[in-house]
């Protein structure tokens, strides 16, 4: 299986509003809580460590990129 970059979602922002709204009222922590569980949960329904590697270094190369454009530009999150 290789790591599927497309949304497969019929309607993204659908999907994105519900992450969005599971996050309402938590706090800071319950937030960083929430998202590690749905991570494990949905590393789990992957099931494929080869996947989920990819995946992970995709998330860190978007991270870098953030982060190098908000230093770039002298702006915080």
């Amino acid at each position: 299986m290789t790591l599927s970059t497309q949304s497969n979602f019929s309607d993204p922002d659908t999907a994105y509003r519900l992450v969005v709204e599971a996050h309402r009222d938590l706090s800071d922590e319950d937030s960083v809580s929430l998202d590690t569980a749905l991570v494990l949960i949905l590393a789990n329904h992957i099931g494929d460590a080869e996947v989920l590697r990819e995946a992970i270094a995709l998330a860190k190369r978007q991270l870098s990129n953030a982060t190098d454009k908000t230093a770039s530009t002298g702006t915080q999150k």
